[in-house]
């Protein structure tokens, strides 16, 4: 595993346009970085990344399995009692989840270990599936990257295949809504619409905020459509909290994600975890925070239990705190996690860190994305950057 520099396409920012990837550039500064990209070799990929995923899912699902079967872990994984009959219902049925990331510290020396699994809503899905393979593609052909060169990616393929096997509402269209603000969750609504259009769905993309209940409890867009199935780019623990969330159980929609998921969804997850698989080699010790044994972790993470894009995460390295991100989930539980080894790069005169995203579509492992930023915490607008698998 190396960070490797590397000449820019001269016309990516055109590119990136043309393919519908506007957030491209965030408030002034670069999101999508191909200055630079990580190089892996084939081993590093199957067996250090490829292959953890794969286990570390089939043991979240089996915990989903035993937590939908009892009060105490449905409790411990921080679901809304009044929401647990829709739960169970979700998972008695089978209902099918599409997609995921575990969020890896990785640096090539040693075992991935398990940061977070986004299990309900992770976003830099577009620019993993589609923009860093046009991008390997176009520096091939370039001569930039040597022939030969590969990249660890079936994201977009298992996307369609994974809407092919979704059950059809018939006469109904498969709604997709995210947030009307929200440019990237836009776009990758968009970017996962088309995969369904692909996959032979109709298609109809809703704000959120327009999503209404007809007098029967059923959920309609604004044409008064009932939503049949509905992709909700919007999480399951907002979800809980909205005014609609009593109809939620009779609305006689099929939810992706599933209703289940949202037992996988929070970083309640990650005590739950090491519990069940305490020094498995791609976990790290966590506790709640309110857990006497969380006070022997020296060096550590503090993170609430509902928290998105690195916000409210306090960092603490030597006995002091090196790094404490703002943010509005200042309530509620927390979790302290042991602080990891991630792979360092140069940055100026300091040091960055880069995350590895590994996603599972269909439960299945299906690729990487790469964030880069300066301080110990991933956050919202950290740098998207490609990587390359070098010729054997």
């Amino acid at each position: 595993m190396q960070r490797i520099t590397l000449k820019e396409r001269p016309n990516w920012q055109a590119k990136a346009e043309e393919y519908g990837f506007p957030f491209h550039t965030a408030g002034g500064a670069v999101y999508w970085d191909e200055s630079v990209a990580w190089r892996f070799s084939l081993r590093e990929i199957e067996d250090d990344i490829e292959a953890p995923t794969l286990e570390l899912e089939q043991m979240c699902l089996h915990l989903a399995g035993e937590a939908i079967k009892s009060d105490v872990l449905m409790e411990r994984l921080a679901v809304p009692r009044r929401h647990w009959p829709l739960l169970r219902a979700s998972w008695a049925r089978g209902d099918r989840n599409l997609y995921g990331r575990f969020d890896f510290a990785y640096d090539g020396t040693g075992p991935a270990k398990l940061l977070e699994y986004n299990a309900d809503t992770p976003t830099s899905l577009f620019e993993a599936a589609v923009f860093q393979w046009t991008w390997l593609e176009d520096q091939m052909a370039a001569g930039i990257l040597p022939p030969g060169s590969d990249q660890y990616n079936s994201l977009h393929e298992r996307l369609v295949e994974a809407f092919r096997n979704l059950k059809r509402g018939d006469g109904f269209a498969l709604h997709l809504a995210s947030l009307k603000e929200s440019v990237e969750d836009r776009a990758t609504v968009a970017y996962l619409a088309d995969c369904a259009r692909q996959a032979g769905h109709e298609t109809a993309e809703i704000a959120i905020e327009d999503i209404g209940v007809n007098h029967q409890g059923q959920f309609t867009d604004l044409d008064n459509r009932l939503i049949r199935t509905l992709f909700k780019l919007y999480p399951w623990e907002w979800m809980f909290r909205e005014s609609f969330a009593e109809h939620l159980e009779n609305a006689q929609t099929q939810f992706i994600e599933p209703p289940w998921k949202a037992l996988l969804s929070s970083k309640a997850l990650l005590p739950v975890l090491w519990e069940l698989a305490p020094n498995h080699k791609n976990l790290l010790q966590a506790y709640f925070a309110d857990d006497p044994r969380a006070r022997d972790l020296a060096d550590h993470v503090v993170k609430p239990v509902h928290s998105r894009e690195g916000a409210n995460v306090t960092v603490r390295q030597g006995g002091r705190v090196v790094q404490e991100t703002p943010g509005l989930y200042t309530e509620g539980q927390a979790v302290v996690q042991a602080l990891a080894p991630v792979a360092r790069f140069a940055n100026g005169g300091s040091l960055g860190h880069a995350v590895i995203g590994s996603w599972v579509v269909a439960s299945q492992p299906a690729g990487i994305g790469i964030r880069e930023d300066e301080g110990a915490v991933t956050r919202d607008l950290a740098r998207f950057v490609p990587h390359v698998i070098e010729p054997e």
